[in-house]
C-alpha cells in the first residue's frame, strides 16, 4: 500500500475543515458542502503553511492576501478563518447563512473579519485578485520592499474561468507580468448543471499559458506536500501570475455525493453527513467539534504576530529614514488627500472660456489634482484620448514600470473589477476607471459590488447622451442613469459645466464614502454663472423667479437649455426657477428643510434629461426627457430631434403647466 500522502496531524485538522463545512451547510440546510470537502488541504496549506497573515490585526498592510474567487464555498474560509484565530466565533460557524451572522452565504467584505473582498459573482474575485497585485507592486516600487513585499492568494473555479471576466483579467495580468499573483484553480470537473463536459472542454493550461501564466498542476487534491511545492514554485515565479490547475473530486469522502453535481448546491442530508463523518473516521454524533491538538496546531495568532511584528520594525526605520514618504503613507492609508487641493483646482470664468466640455473640465482637474493625489491610479479602456483620465507627464504603468496611468485596453469587465480590488488592497491606493457612459452595460456588475463593498473608487463615465451623435444608438445612454441611480450606496454625478465638473471631483475626493460616479460630456457646454458652489448639496437653485410658476429641475448639458427656455418663456408670461441638480443621491441626503426650499411643494415642478425619465417622479410632477432609443445623426441635431432644445423645451413646459392645471 503507498504510503499515506497527508500526515496524521495534517489529516486532523483538514478534515475539521471538512466536517465544520458540512455540518454548517446541514445546520443551515442551505449551501455548498462538494468544494470545501474537497479543497480542505489546498486550505490548510495555505493558512497554515504559506501565507502571512495575522489573525490578531486582518487589515495588517503587509500581508498576503487571500480571495476566495468561488465563494459558494464560503464555508470553506470560514472554517479556516475560524481556525486560524480570526475574530468568528464557533457560534457564527453555527449560524451559517443565517440572518444577521458573521457567515453570510457567500462572503462579504467589512462583515466577517478576514475576508478581504466580496465574492459570489463568478469571475469577480478572480479579477479583484488581479488589481490586488497591481496594487501591491504599484506600492512596492513607491516605498520599496522594505514595507511592501506580499502576494494574492485565490481558489477560482470552473465557474470563474467560464465567465469573460477572467479571460479579461487573466490577458491584462499576464500583459503585466503579475509575478505575485499565486492562483489555485479547483478542477473538479462539476457545474450545477452536472459535468463541464456539458458546456467545458478547452484547455484550461494551454489557456493561461498563452495569456503569459505559468502553470502548475497537482493532480489530486490530498497530497499536502504536492499542493505545497506547486505554491511555492508560484512564489518564486517573479515575472508572471502562476495558476496552479489542482484535479480535486468535489464532495471527496462523501460516499453517495462523492463526484456529483449533488453536492454542489444543496446540503448532504443527515445520512450522508454522518456516513462522510465515519469515512472520515469521526464520530456521526459529534457536531461542530473541534479537537484541541487542531485549535492548538491551527492557531496562527503567534506566527502571524511575528512575522507582523518584524515588519512593524522595518517600518519603524523606514519612516525614520523617509519622513516625506512616511507621511504620505499616512495620509494616503487615512483617506486624505493632500492639504491645498481645493485651493489649487481651476476656476473657469466664462468670459474667459466660454464653452468647454465637461470631460475636458475633468482633464484640467487630473492636471492640478495629481500632486495631491500620489496614490491615485487608473485609466480608461484604451479611451484616454476621449476620457481625458489622466496624469500628464506620469509613467504607464507597464511590466516594466508600475506607474499611474493604466492602459487596460479594451477589457471593461476586467477593468472595474480590478479597479475594485486596487481599492480592495488596503485603502493607500485610491484608483478609478474610465470609458463611455454607454458601457457601464459592461461594468455594472463591478460598479454593483463597489457600492456594496463601500469602496472608496471614482468612475469616470463620458458621452453621456444622445449627443454623442453619430455614432448612433449603440453608443447612446439612455436609461444608464436610471439604472446607476438605482444602485444604494453610489453617488452619480452629472455636473453641468466646467465649474460643476471641478467641485464635482473636490467631492467625490473629499465628502463621498463610497463609490462616486462623474458622468461627464462629449461636446462642449456653455460656462455659466453661478454654478461655482452648490453641488456638494446635490441640488440648488440657479435662476429664480419673484413667484415662479415653476421650477425646471435639470442636470448635466441640459442645465444651460432649461436657462435659456427660461429667457424664452418670460416674455410669455411664465416666470421659471431654475435648479441644477448634479446629484440625486447628495440632494437627498440633505435635510427636508432645504429640499422644500430648493423644491417647494405647492409649485409645479419639470425635469430635463436628455434621458430616460424613469425615477423623477419621486422629485418632479413631470418630466422632459427620452424614452426611446436613440438616433444616429449630428449631436446637435439628434438632441432637437428629440426635443432638447430651447425652444422646444420652452414648448413643452408650457404644454406640460397647461396639463398640470387640468389636473
Amino acid at each position: 500500500m503507498a504510503p499515506d500522502p497527508v500526515g496524521e496531524q495534517d489529516r486532523l485538522c483538514i478534515d475539521t475543515i471538512r466536517t465544520l463545512a458540512i455540518d454548517a451547510v446541514q445546520a443551515a440546510n442551505s449551501g455548498h458542502p462538494g468544494a470545501p470537502l474537497s479543497l480542505a488541504p489546498a486550505a490548510y496549506v495555505l493558512f497554515a503553511r504559506i501565507m502571512r497573515h495575522n489573525p490578531a490585526d486582518p487589515a495588517w498592510p503587509d500581508r498576503d492576501r487571500f480571495v476566495l474567487s468561488a465563494g459558494h464555498a464560503s464555508m470553506l474560509l470560514y472554517a479556516s478563518l475560524h481556525l486560524s484565530g480570526y475574530d468568528l466565533p464557533l457560534s457564527e460557524i453555527e449560524r451559517f447563512r443565517q440572518l444577521g451572522s458573521l457567515t453570510p452565504g457567500h462572503p462579504e467584505f467589512r462583515h466577517t473579519a478576514g475576508v478581504e473582498t466580496t465574492t459570489g459573482p463568478l469571475g469577480q474575485g478572480f479579477a479583484n485578485g488581479v488589481g490586488m497585485a497591481m496594487a501591491e507592486r504599484f506600492l512596492r516600487e513607491r516605498y520599496g520592499s522594505e514595507v511592501v513585499d506580499h502576494r494574492v492568494f485565490a481558489i477560482c473555479s470552473d465557474g470563474d474561468l467560464m465567465e469573460g471576466i477572467s479571460s479579461e483579467a487573466a490577458s491584462i495580468a499576464g500583459h503585466l507580468g503579475l509575478g505575485r499573483i499565486v492562483y489555485l484553480y479547483d478542477d473538479n470537473r462539476i457545474t450545477i448543471d452536472g459535468s463541464t463536459d456539458l458546456s467545458f472542454s478547452e484547455d484550461v493550461g494551454a489557456r493561461f499559458a498563452a495569456q503569459g501564466w505559468h502553470t502548475l498542476e497537482v493532480d489530486g487534491g490530498e497530497d499536502v506536500e504536492a499542493i505545497e511545492s506547486a505554491l511555492r514554485a508560484g512564489i518564486a515565479e517573479e515575472d508572471r501570475p502562476t495558476m496552479i490547475r489542482l484535479r480535486t473530486v468535489i464532495a471527496h469522502h462523501s460516499p453517495g455525493k462523492r463526484g456529483s453535481s449533488k453536492a454542489h448546491g444543496e446540503a448532504l442530508g443527515v445520512d450522508e453527513v454522518a456516513a462522510t463523518k465515519r469515512a472520515l473516521g469521526w464520530d456521526p454524533e459529534l457536531h461542530f467539534h473541534i479537537p484541541d491538538f487542531v485549535r492548538e496546531h491551527f492557531d496562527q495568532r503567534e506566527r502571524g504576530a511575528a512575522e507582523q511584528g518584524r515588519w512593524e520594525t522595518r517600518f519603524a526605520e523606514w519612516s525614520r529614514a523617509n519622513p516625506k514618504l512616511a507621511a504620505e503613507w499616512r495620509d494616503a492609508q487615512a483617506g486624505k488627500v493632500g492639504n491645498g487641493l481645493a485651493a489649487a483646482l481651476p476656476v473657469f470664468d466664462p468670459a474667459e472660456t466660454p464653452k468647454l466640455a465637461t470631460r475636458a473640465a475633468s482633464g484640467k482637474v487630473f492636471e492640478a489634482m495629481s500632486p495631491f493625489v500620489p496614490t491615485m491610479v487608473g485609466g480608461a479602456a484604451d479611451l484616454v484620448g476621449s476620457t481625458k483620465t489622466i496624469f500628464p507627464g506620469d509613467d504607464s504603468y507597464t511590466r516594466e514600470r508600475a506607474g499611474r496611468n493604466v492602459h487596460w485596453g479594451i477589457r471593461e469587465h476586467a477593468m472595474a473589477a480590478a479597479v475594485n480590488g486596487l481599492a480592495l488592497h488596503g485603502g493607500i491606493v485610491k484608483p478609478y476607471g474610465s470609458t463611455f457612459f454607454v458601457f457601464t452595460d459592461y461594468m455594472r456588475p463591478s460598479i454593483r459590488l463597489s457600492a456594496l463593498m463601500e469602496l472608496d473608487v471614482v468612475w469616470v463615465l463620458t458621452h453621456d447622451s444622445v449627443a454623442v451623435g453619430e455614432d448612433g444608438p449603440t453608443h447612446q445612454p439612455i436609461e444608464h442613469l436610471a439604472a446607476l441611480r438605482a444602485i444604494p450606496g453610489l453617488t452619480v454625478i452629472r455636473p453641468a459645466d466646467a465649474n460643476e465638473t471641478v467641485e464635482a471631483w473636490r467631492v467625490a475626493l473629499e465628502d463621498v464614502s463610497g463609490p462616486a460616479l462623474l458622468v461627464l460630456t462629449r461636446q462642449d457646454l456653455p460656462v455659466l454663472e453661478g454654478t461655482k458652489e452648490g453641488l456638494a448639496r446635490g441640488a440648488y437653485v440657479l435662476a429664480d423667479a419673484e413667484s415662479p410658476d415653476a421650477v425646471l429641475v435639470a442636470t448635466g448639458s441640459e442645465v444651460w437649455v432649461a436657462l435659456a427656455a427660461r429667457d424664452l418663456l418670460a416674455p410669455r408670461g411664465i416666470e421659471l426657477r431654475v435648479v441644477s441638480m448634479p446629484s440625486w443621491e447628495l440632494f437627498a441626503a440633505q435635510a427636508a428643510s432645504y429640499q422644500q426650499d430648493v423644491l417647494p411643494t405647492r409649485v409645479p415642478k419639470i425635469s430635463l434629461e436628455a434621458a430616460s425619465t424613469f425615477g423623477w417622479a419621486r422629485w418632479v410632477d413631470h418630466s422632459i426627457g427620452i424614452d426611446s432609443f436613440g438616433a444616429s445623426g449630428p449631436g446637435a441635431e439628434v438632441l432637437a430631434h428629440f426635443g432638447i432644445s430651447p425652444d422646444a423645451v420652452a414648448d413643452r413646459v408650457a404644454a406640460a403647466l397647461g396639463e398640470l392645471a387640468r389636473l
